[in-house]
C-alpha cells in the first residue's frame, strides 16, 4: 500500500514547502518552486547486516592504478581537461543554446572513437539530425553500411531513459559515453517531469555511480538559466568531477571553453575554438590571433593575463575626454568598472591628473574579459596615454600591480608571462623594481618604483596638466 504525496522545491536553493508560493522565502527568487510528486510506502525498510571490516580500508592497503588519460588529440580540449579525460570521471559541459556544445562533443567523440569505444546518447535530437551534423563536421558522406572504410568505434542512441542507459553501458562497457543533455533524462522511478530537481539529483547520482563503479568516463551537457548559471540545483555541480562552460566572444566567431571546476586539473583553464561551417576548429595560437588586431596608438596598452596556466595578451583601450555634463561618465566594458575608477583615483591623487573632470571610456579589445590584478599598470598607462595623447613605446607590455599608496608592486608567475613575451618578440617589459625573475632570456626590462615614474613615458607632458 502506498500513498501519493507532493511538495514544492526551489530550483535555486532547494528550499522545500508543502504549498506553492510565488517568492522563495530562502533565496527570494520568483516563480522558482516546482512541484515534486513522491510515493510514500507504508512498508518498513529492512536493513541488511553490514560487515564493517569489508567497507573500511587503510590508506596503505588501497591500491593505486596509474590510469592513462584519454587523449582526444584536440589540444584545446585536452588543455582544459587537465591533459586529457580521466577514466571514470564525470564531466558537465554547459553553455548558451546554439553555442556549439553538441558540435564540439561530436567532434571530440569522433577523434576518440578511432582508439576507444564511445556511445553518444542524444535525448534532444533524432538520430538523423545527429547524422546530418556529423556529415557536416566531417565534410564527407557517411558509409551507410559502416563497412571497412569506417573504423570509428562510435555508436549512437536516442534513448533517454536513465535505467536503459545504465543497462546499455553495463552490457557494452564503453570507454566514454556522452549524454546530451542531462536535463532530458527520464528516471522512471519518480513521477516528476524531466529537468526538475528530483530528476536531476537522482540522474546525476546514478550516473556518477555508473562512472565510478564501471570506470566509464561520462560527459553530459547541461542547460543554463537566463542568469547564465547551470539549470538545476547547485548540488549538480558538486557531484560531478569537472564543470566546463562554452562561451562566445563578442567580436569574432570565437568560442572559449573555460574550466570552472576540475578535480584532475587546474581551474580557470581556457581553450579557444573558431566556429566555421564545418564545425569548431581549435585556435592553438590565440595570442597571435589577438596581436594581429592591436594598433599602436594613444590610449592603447598591452598586458598579459594568466588564464589557468596560459598567458593571454590583451589590448586595453582608454579614451579620456573633458567632461561635457556636470557628472563625469565612466563607461567600462570587459573589466570591473570599480577597478578602473580606483586606478584613476590613484593617478589623480599622486600625479594630479584631473580625471575627475574627464569622461573615461575603457574597454578590452575583442570583447575579452579579465579580473586579473596584473592589469593595474596597463590600465594606468592606457589612461595617461589617452590623457596626454601620446602613444607608449611600440612592442612594450606592462605587468605590475598598483597599491593605494602609489607603489608599483610585483606580480606572481612573472616567468610564464616573460617566456610568452619573448616568444612573440616584445621589445620591453614594464615591471616593478623589486620584481624577481628566473635566469632566462627576456625582453628589455624597465623597472619602476612609484606611479610618479610613469610620466617618464610622456616626455612632452607637464606634471599636473
Amino acid at each position: 500500500m502506498s500513498k501519493a504525496q507532493s511538495y514544492f522545491e526551489c530550483v535555486q536553493c532547494s528550499y522545500q514547502a508543502i504549498k506553492w508560493v510565488g517568492c522563495c522565502p530562502e533565496c527570494k527568487a520568483w516563480n522558482s518552486l516546482d512541484e515534486i510528486s513522491t510515493t510514500k510506502s507504508n512498508r518498513k525498510n529492512v536493513t541488511a547486516a553490514i560487515n564493517a571490516d569489508k567497507h573500511l580500508h587503510k590508506l596503505s592497503d588501497i591500491a593505486l592504478h596509474d590510469q592513462k588519460r584519454i587523449m582526444s588529440f584536440c589540444g584545446e580540449w585536452d588543455r582544459v581537461a587537465g591533459g586529457g579525460i580521466v577514466p571514470g570521471s564525470f564531466i558537465l559541459v554547459s553553455g548558451d543554446p546554439g553555442i556549439g556544445k553538441s558540435t564540439l562533443l561530436l567532434q571530440i567523440c569522433t577523434e576518440l572513437s578511432k582508439q576507444h569505444s564511445i556511445i553518444y546518447f542524444s535525448s534532444e535530437e533524432s538520430l538523423s539530425q545527429v547524422k546530418l551534423r556529423f556529415t557536416r563536421t566531417q565534410n564527407k558522406d557517411l558509409n551507410p553500411r559502416l563497412g571497412k572504410d569506417d573504423n570509428l568505434q562510435l555508436l549512437f542512441s536516442d534513448q533517454c531513459s536513465l535505467q536503459s542507459i545504465i543497462e546499455i553501458c553495463k552490457e557494452k562497457k564503453p570507454t566514454l559515453i556522452v549524454i546530451d543533455s542531462i536535463q532530458n533524462i527520464i528516471n522512471s522511478e519518480t513521477d516528476a517531469l524531466p529537468g526538475t530537481i528530483s530528476q536531476l539529483k537522482e540522474s546525476a547520482f546514478r550516473l556518477m555511480r555508473l562512472a565510478k563503479e564501471n570506470n566509464i568516463a561520462i560527459i553530459a551537457t547541461g542547460h543554463i538559466t537566463k542568469e547564465g548559471t547551470i539549470a538545476g540545483p547547485k548540488l549538480l555541480e558538486h557531484m560531478v568531477d569537472a564543470v566546463f562552460y562554452l562561451q562566445k566572444e563578442d567580436q569574432w566567431q570565437t568560442r572559449t571553453l573555460r574550466s570552472i571546476k576540475n578535480r584532475f586539473g587546474s581551474i580557470n583553464e581556457i581553450g579557444f575554438f573558431h566556429m566555421k561551417g564545418d564545425g569548431l576548429q581549435e585556435v592553438a595560437n590565440i595570442n597571435q590571433h589577438l596581436l594581429e588586431q592591436t594598433k599602436h596608438a594613444p590610449g592603447s596598452t598591452l598586458v598579459s593575463s594568466l588564464e589557468g596556466t596560459r598567458p593571454i595578451f590583451l589590448e586595453l583601450q582608454a579614451l579620456v575626454v573633458p567632461v561635457k555634463f556636470g557628472i563625469p561618465q565612466r563607461i567600462i566594458t570587459g573589466i570591473d568598472h570599480k577597478h578602473v575608477s580606483l586606478i584613476a583615483a590613484i593617478l589623480e591623487k599622486y600625479l594630479h591628473v584631473p580625471f575627475s573632470k574627464h569622461d573615461i571610456f575603457f574597454k578590452i579589445s575583442g570583447g575579452m574579459k579579465t579580473k586579473d590584478q596584473t592589469c593595474d599598470l596597463g590600465i594606468a598607462l592606457a589612461l595617461l596615454s589617452s590623457f596626454f595623447q601620446q602613444p607608449l613605446p611600440a612592442k612594450a607590455i606592462a605587468l605590475a600591480e598598483l597599491s593605494l599608496t602609489g607603489q608599483i608592486k610585483p606580480i606572481y608567475n612573472i616567468d610564464i608571462h616573460a617566456k610568452e613575451c619573448k616568444t612573440f618578440g616584445f621589445s620591453s617589459m614594464i615591471i616593478a623594481k623589486d620584481q624577481v625573475l628566473n635566469k632566462q632570456e627576456t625582453p628589455t626590462l624597465k623597472r619602476l618604483t612609484t606611479v610618479h615614474e610613469l610620466l617618464l613615458f610622456f616626455p612632452e607632458s607637464e606634471n599636473g596638466e
